[in-house]
């Protein structure tokens, strides 16, 4: 994987038609290593989340095929990668920077993704697992080589979820406190970041983060604006957690890429909110 991982960022989309090309060995293996190394299973605070590699169709193409239930728009997928965690907010979390830096992963090697967190049939992955107590399944992305020409499903499917949709700055940043808007130009070195966590995923296309830029420009406190009444937390868990975690993800690695040392701390600034649906979640300072 030689790209840029911003650039690995603005280039990775849900994808839901694929070749019937097989996976490769090269890339087969390289995400293998990959969700073996403990470090890459572990998030922000040290928690850790299981990863598992299934076959679409058995391993090399034979056996009995993992059926993916209700989410029917998935077309060719050659494997699929499986996320478990325990179901509790912190963990839920930390699933998500987790899962979408793997995600990325996968991307930079070639491979097309969507994050799946929704209808899926979750009883077919579990048989293929073994859960322990306190485990769900959040999420799942199938795996192949993306198809050139887009099917019309496809389009429409990013049309039904608005994926290109992306809200602007002045809905998601706030400058110093939540009474004053962040403009891109005010964010100095830390434009990009923010940048790369309006372009990321999330259930439905919600985009539930929000942040606030402190005075001193030391500080990105991070903030889940729940969304009320979300379909998507009806599954058991609180799926818009998840986004918090690939909001993480995407502004930690990019500020990585950019040089910006800092890490992540869970102390809330007592900023107030913007209404009884906002809730801090962590903020990331720099050092």
């Amino acid at each position: 994987m030689n790209m840029a991982v911003m650039d690995i960022i603005e280039k990775r989309k849900s994808v839901r038609t694929y070749e019937t090309t097989p996976i490769g060995e090269n890339a087969h293996v390289s995400i293998m290593d990959y969700i073996r190394e403990e470090e890459n299973l572990r998030g922000p605070f040290g928690g850790t989340a299981r990863i598992e590699w299934v076959w679409a169709k058995g391993e090399d193409g034979e056996g009995k095929a993992v059926k993916l239930g209700a989410y029917g728009v998935i077309q060719n997928p050659q494997a699929y990668l499986v996320g478990v965690c325990q179901n509790d907010q912190k963990a839920l979390l930390e699933f998500g920077y987790i899962f979408h830096k793997l995600i990325l992963y996968a991307t930079g090697l070639g491979l097309g993704t969507c994050w799946i967190g929704g209808t899926f049939s979750r009883k077919s992955f579990a048989r293929e697992l073994e859960l322990r107590p306190g485990e769900i399944i959040p999420c799942i992305t199938p795996l192949g080589y993306p198809r050139e020409k887009q099917r019309l499903l496809d389009a429409t499917m990013r049309y039904v979820v608005k994926a290109d949709q992306k809200k602007p700055w002045r809905e998601l940043y706030y400058d110093s406190g939540f009474g004053q808007l962040l403009a891109p130009e005010s964010a100095g070195r830390l434009a990009a970041a923010l940048e790369m966590v309006r372009l990321g995923p999330s259930a439905s296309n919600k985009q539930p983060w929000r942040a606030v830029l402190s005075a001193d420009r030391q500080q990105v406190h991070f903030y889940l604006q729940h969304t009320p009444n979300y379909s998507g937390n009806k599954l058991g868990f609180e799926m818009q957690r998840i986004d918090i975690g690939i909001a993480a993800c995407n502004f930690e690695l990019a500020c990585r890429e950019l040089g910006i040392q800092g890490a992540w701390t869970v102390h809330d600034p007592q900023l107030g909110v913007i209404d009884q649906h906002t809730e801090y979640m962590l903020s990331y300072k720099l050092s």
